[in-house]
C-alpha cells in the first residue's frame, strides 16, 4: 500500500511538472538612494547569467516579466553607486517578488581597494557584529517551520534554550539573557515576538510574525547604533517588503500545526497592502496524541504603503496574536504528564502593536517620526493537584498589562563622505498587576503542628511613567577611503526611579573602526557601554505592604568591546572571525533568593514579579568564527563556531555560570537547488551542556504540593550540567508552477536522527498505580507537609522527531 500511494505521489508530480512548462513569473519594485531616499531613474536591474534585464522609470520602479520560474541572483547597479546583488530570489508564477533597493553613492576617490559588487557591503554605521538573512534564507530554513525566532538562532553568537525548555525561542546572544535583545519592525519597536512569551523577557515556543512579510532581516550582535534604546545584547531590523501595485494576490499556508491566510496588493493608485492571519490547531493534534497541554494561538499582522508626493510616504502596520494555553486530564496519566499539569500555570495573553512611520526627504537627506503604542496583557492562573477554578487550593494568580505610547523622531544628512543622525524619543508608560502568589503551605512538626505560618504574595500595583532620550552618531571614510569611523552618543532617561531624571546615569558612548587592509581584508574594531531600563514587572512590584520597594533601581549597564577580521574571497562568500568581551555592571538581583535574574526567564512564569537590587556583575567573553556562501551554482552554506564564558553574579559578588553558559555553539546550513522545482537542505546545531541548579530535596519535599514543582538548591546554583545538545534538521521542497498559481508542497523533519537530548531534571512525587492519588510511605493519606510521600525525580531525555507536512499555495 505505501509503494502505491508512493508511486501515485511521483507520478503525480511528474504530471504537474510538466503541466507547468511555459509558465512565467515577474519581479518589480522601486530603487532608490539610500542616503536621501530619492528614487534612481535608470538603475539597471538584471539576473545573473541571463539576458534578461529592465531599467528604473521616471518614478523609480522596475517590472520584469518573462522570467522562468527558478532560482536566480538580480543585480542593481546605477553610475556612481555601489552595486548590489540580492542572492537566491525564487521566481514563481503564483506572486509577483517585490523588492525595495537602496543603493549607497560610490566614493570617487577610492585607489587603493577596489568595490566590487558585493552583497556583504559593509555598513559604516556599524562596521562589524552584522549578519543578514534574506526572505528565502529564513522560508527555507530546515527545522525553522517558518518561525523567524528559530531561524535566526543558527547565526553565529545565537543561541537558544537547549535546556529544559528545547522548544521554546528563547534568543540567547553571545551569552547575554533572553530580555537583553530589541526587535523593530520597519522602524517601529516591536516588544513581543513569539506567542505565550514569558513577561520581562523575551522567549516562546513559537515566533509571531509573518515570514511572507519579510525582505530580510539583520542582526547586530555589538556596535549598536545608537539610535535605539535599550539593548545589552541585540538589535533585530525587520525589513517587510511592500504590497505590489499590479494586482491582488496571496498565499495559503496549510502545515501540520497551522493555517495561514496572507493577501497583498494595491488599495489605490499611490497605496498598496499586506495582511494576513493564521490559526493554529495544535490543541487538536495533542489531543490525539494523548498529551495534556493545550496550547491554541491566532496571529494578525498588516502593512500599508503610501506615496503622499514624490518626497513623503506613510508606512502603518500591525502586529497581534491571541494565546491560549490550558491543561487537560490524558486518557493515560504518566509521571510526566502529572508534572506538567501540575507545574505550569494556565495562560491567557492577548497583545498588539500599532504604528506609523512618515518618512519625508529634505536637503542631504531625510526625517523619520513614526508613533506607536503596544499593549501586552497576560493572565497566568496555577491550582494545586491541577483543580482548576477551586480557589482553596490556587497557588498562582496574576493578571498583568504593560501598555507603551511611543513617539521617535530621527534625522540622516549626508554632507560630503560623512552621514550625520540625531533625534529623540518620548515614551508613556503604563503597567498594571495584581499578584497572588503561594510561596508554601508552612512548616509543621512531625505531630502536625505548624512551626511556621503559610508565606503569600499578595498585591496590586499601577504605576505610569514617562521615558524620554536622545542619540546623535556621524560616521564617515579617512585615509584614501580606507579606515571608516562611526561614532555615536546617547542618555536615557525616565521619570519613575529615584535618579531616572539624571542624564549622567546613562550617557552611553560608542565608536567604531574598520579598516581596509586589502580589496579582500577588512580589520574591525568597536567599543560602547549600553543601558537597559529594568523590566516593568520589578519596576512595579510592591511587597506586602503596598510599598514600591525597587524605585532605586538602576539603568543595567554592558560595556562591549569587539574586535575581528573579515575576509572576501569572492562576491558570494564571507568569513569572519571576531572576539568579544561583554562586562555587565547593575544587573537586578533577587532579594529572596539571593541570585542574579540573569539564571531566569526560561519558562511560562514572570520575570521580575519580586523585590530586586541592583547589585550584580557579570561578564561574557569569547568568540566567533563564520563562514557564508551565497547561492553559487544552486548550492548555499553557511557554518558558524562561537565559544563564549557566561557568568552573574548575586547577592556575594561572586561570579558563576549563567543558565545560559553553554560555552560552544555550532551550526551548519546548506542546501541545494536541483531542477523541475526540488530543493532539499540541511541543518545540523550543536550546543554544549546547559548549567543548572540541583533540587533541595528537603525544601522541594514540603512545598511541592503548593508550587507543583522542586525547590532549587540555589547553595549549589548551575554546579551542574546537562549532556550535550545536537540536533540534525531536513527539508525537501517541490514547486509546481501553473499559471498565475505556484503550490509548494514541503517536508520539514527536526531531530531526523532520533537524537537523545537531555533536559532539565523535574521533581514530583510517585502516583499510584491507578493514578487516583499519592503513594505514600505509611499507607495514609499524604500530608500537606509532603513528609510521607515519596519524591521522584524525571529525567525528560528526549528522542522525540517531528515531522511537518505542509502546502503553500500562492495565487
Amino acid at each position: 500500500m505505501k509503494q502505491f500511494l508512493f508511486s501515485i505521489t511521483i507520478l503525480l508530480t511528474i504530471s504537474l511538472s510538466a503541466f507547468s512548462q511555459g509558465k512565467t513569473g515577474t519581479i518589480s519594485g522601486t530603487v532608490k538612494d539610500k542616503n536621501t531616499q530619492e528614487m534612481l531613474i535608470g538603475a539597471s536591474v538584471s539576473l545573473e547569467n541571463t539576458q534578461l534585464g529592465v531599467l528604473t522609470d521616471a518614478e523609480g520602479k522596475f517590472k520584469l516579466s518573462g522570467i522562468a520560474p527558478k532560482s536566480y541572483n538580480i543585480k542593481i547597479q546605477y553610475v556612481g553607486y555601489l552595486p548590489k546583488t540580492i542572492y537566491n530570489v525564487v521566481i514563481t508564477t503564483g506572486n509577483i517578488q517585490t523588492f525595495s533597493v537602496e543603493l549607497e553613492s560610490e566614493n570617487k576617490n577610492l585607489k587603493e581597494v577596489v568595490v566590487k559588487s558585493k552583497p556583504f557591503v559593509k555598513k559604516t554605521e556599524t562596521p562589524l557584529s552584522i549578519q543578514n538573512l534574506t526572505a528565502e534564507e529564513i522560508r527555507s530554513n530546515p527545522g525553522g517551520n517558518f518561525d523567524i525566532s528559530r531561524v535566526i538562532q543558527a547565526l553565529p553568537g545565537v543561541g537558544g534554550n537547549t535546556g529544559g525548555a528545547s522548544f521554546r525561542n528563547d534568543i540567547i546572544i553571545r551569552g547575554g539573557a533572553p530580555n537583553e535583545n530589541v526587535f523593530y519592525l520597519d522602524g517601529i519597536e516591536i516588544p513581543v515576538i513569539n506567542h505565550f512569551s514569558t513577561q520581562g523577557s523575551s522567549g516562546g515556543p513559537q515566533g509571531i510574525l509573518n515570514v511572507s512579510f519579510i525582505e530580510d532581516v539583520t542582526l547586530s550582535s555589538s556596535s549598536f547604533g545608537a539610535r535605539y534604546d535599550n539593548p545589552l545584547s541585540s538589535v533585530f531590523t525587520f525589513k517587510q517588503k511592500n504590497g505590489n501595485t499590479e494586482r491582488l494576490q496571496g498565499n495559503v499556508r496549510l502545515s501540520g500545526s497551522e493555517f495561514g491566510l496572507t493577501m497583498d496588493g494595491p488599495l489605490t493608485k499611490k497605496t498598496t497592502f499586506l495582511a494576513s492571519a493564521r490559526r493554529s490547531y495544535l490543541q487538536f493534534l495533542f489531543t490525539a496524541l494523548d498529551i495534556p497541554i493545550r496550547p491554541n494561538y491566532w496571529d494578525f499582522q498588516y502593512k500599508t504603503t503610501t506615496t503622499i508626493n514624490e518626497k513623503t510616504s506613510l508606512t502603518t502596520l500591525g502586529v497581534g496574536a491571541i494565546d491560549n494555553f490550558k491543561f487537560a486530564v490524558p486518557r493515560e496519566s504518566t509521571p510526566d504528564k502529572e508534572y506538567a499539569i501540575r507545574s505550569s500555570p494556565n495562560i491567557n495573553q492577548w497583545n498588539y502593536t500599532m504604528g506609523a512611520l512618515l518618512k519625508r526627504r529634505i536637503k542631504n537627506g531625510y526625517y523619520n517620526l513614526s508613533a506607536s503604542r503596544n499593549m501586552f496583557n497576560n493572565a497566568l492562573d496555577r491550582f494545586q493537584d491541577g483543580q482548576d477554578n477551586d480557589e482553596s487550593k490556587r497557588t498562582l494568580k496574576i493578571r498583568s498589562q504593560e501598555i507603551e505610547n511611543k513617539l521617535r523622531l530621527d534625522v540622516n544628512q549626508f554632507k560630503g563622505k560623512w552621514k550625520y543622525a540625531y533625534g529623540g524619543m518620548l515614551q508613556y508608560v503604563k503597567y498594571n498587576n495584581t499578584t497572588f502568589t503561594k510561596i508554601n503551605n508552612g512548616f509543621y512538626d512531625s505531630l502536625g503542628n505548624q512551626i511556621a505560618p503559610p508565606v503569600f504574595i499578595n498585591f496590586n500595583t499601577a504605576v505610569e511613567f514617562f521615558k524620554m532620550g536622545a542619540f546623535a552618531e556621524t560616521s564617515g571614510k579617512v585615509l584614501n577611503d580606507r579606515l571608516s569611523i562611526n561614532a555615536g552618543l546617547r542618555f536615557d532617561m525616565n521619570t519613575f526611579t529615584n535618579d531616572g531624571m539624571n542624564p549622567l546615569e546613562t550617557l552611553s558612548p560608542r565608536v567604531s573602526f574598520s579598516y581596509a587592509l586589502t580589496e579582500k581584508w577588512n580589520l574591525n574594531f568597536t567599543t560602547g557601554r549600553y543601558f537597559k531600563m529594568p523590566t516593568y514587572t520589578a519596576l512595579g512590584f510592591k511587597n506586602n505592604n503596598g510599598e514600591l520597594v525597587n524605585k532605586n533601581n538602576k539603568y543595567v549597564a554592558s560595556n562591549h568591546i569587539v574586535g575581528g577580521l573579515e575576509f572576501l574571497p569572492a562576491s558570494n562568500t564571507r568569513i569572519t572571525l571576531e572576539g568579544f568581551a561583554k562586562y555587565y555592571s547593575n544587573y537586578p538581583v533577587s532579594v529572596r533568593d539571593g541570585i542574579s535574574l540573569a539564571n531566569q526567564g526560561a519558562d511560562f512564569n514572570i520575570l521580575g514579579n519580586e523585590a530586586v537590587e541592583s547589585t550584580g556583575k557579570g561578564q561574557s567573553l569569547g568568540f566567533e568564527v563564520f563562514f557564508q556562501q551565497k547561492l553559487t551554482k544552486n548550492f548555499y552554506t553557511t557554518v558558524s563556531y562561537t565559544f563564549f564564558n557566561s557568568k552573574f553574579s548575586g547577592r556575594d559578588g561572586k561570579l558563576i555560570s549563567t543558565a545560559w553558559d553553554n560555552r560552544h555553539l555550532l551550526s551548519a546550513i546548506m542546501g541545494y537547488k536541483f531542477k523541475r522545482g526540488w530543493e532539499i537542505g540541511a541543518k545540523y546545531r550543536l550546543a554544549g551542556g546547559s548549567p543548572y541548579t540541583p533540587f533541595d530535596l528537603n525544601a522541594s519535599r514540603i512545598n511541592y504540593l503548593t508550587s507543583g514543582s522542586g525547590i532549587l538548591d540555589y547553595s549549589k546554583l548551575n554546579q551542574e550540567r546537562l549532556s550535550n545538545f545536537t540536533q540534525f534538521d531536513f527539508r525537501i521542497d517541490k514547486k509546481i508552477n501553473f499559471k498565475n498559481k505556484t503550490l509548494d508542497i514541503y517536508l520539514d523533519i527536526q531531530n531526523a536522527f532520533a537524537k537523545v537530548n537531555a533536559s532539565l531534571p523535574n521533581y514530583t512525587f510517585q502516583r499510584t498505580v491507578d493514578n487516583s492519588g499519592w503513594l505514600s510511605t505509611d499507607g495514609n493519606q499524604i500530608r500537606a507537609d509532603g513528609s510521607n510521600a515519596i519524591p521522584l525525580i524525571l529525567n525528560d531525555d528526549s528522542a522525540l522527531i517531528l515531522p511537518s507536512f505542509g502546502f503553500i499555495l500562492e495565487f
